[in-house]
C-alpha cells in the first residue's frame, strides 16, 4: 500500500494547480472510495474501514507533505524522507532512484495528457 500512496502522492503534487483543482478532486475521491470498497471486501467490519481510512488518509496527507519541495532537497534528504515510509531501508537507494526519476517523467507532460497516456495503455 506505502508504493501505491507514494506514487499517488508524487502524481496529486506534480499536477496541482488552480486548473487541474476539480478532475484532481474527483481522482482522489475515487481513489480513497476504491481503497474503501477493497478493504470492505476483505471483510473488515465498518469500525475497522473507519479507522484504516483515516490512518490510510492521514499518512497519504503526510507523504504529501513531506516530498512538497522534493525538487530542491538533496538525495541524502530525499532518501532520509522515502527511508522514514519503510520498515525496511535496505533497498532505499533503489526506491530512492525509482520516485526521483517517476517525479521528473510526471513534469514531462501535462495531465490530460497524462491521464490520456494511461487510460489509452
Amino acid at each position: 500500500m506505502i508504493f501505491f500512496l507514494i506514487h499517488f502522492a508524487f502524481f496529486i503534487k506534480s499536477y496541482k494547480n488552480e486548473q487541474n483543482t476539480k478532475i484532481l478532486q474527483e481522482i482522489y475521491d475515487f481513489i480513497f472510495r476504491q481503497l474503501e470498497l477493497s478493504i470492505r471486501e476483505i471483510g473488515y467490519g465498518d469500525q475497522s474501514i473507519n479507522k484504516k481510512m483515516k490512518d490510510y488518509i492521514n499518512y497519504f496527507h503526510n507523504i504529501v507533505s513531506e516530498i512538497h519541495f522534493w525538487e530542491n532537497l538533496s538525495d541524502h534528504e530525499k532518501k532520509k524522507i522515502l527511508a522514514s515510509f519503510f520498515e525496511d531501508s535496505v533497498k532505499i537507494d533503489h526506491i530512492f532512484d525509482y520516485f526521483d526519476v517517476f517525479s521528473r517523467e510526471l513534469l514531462k507532460k501535462n495531465l490530460i495528457s497524462y491521464l490520456n497516456s494511461v487510460s489509452n495503455k
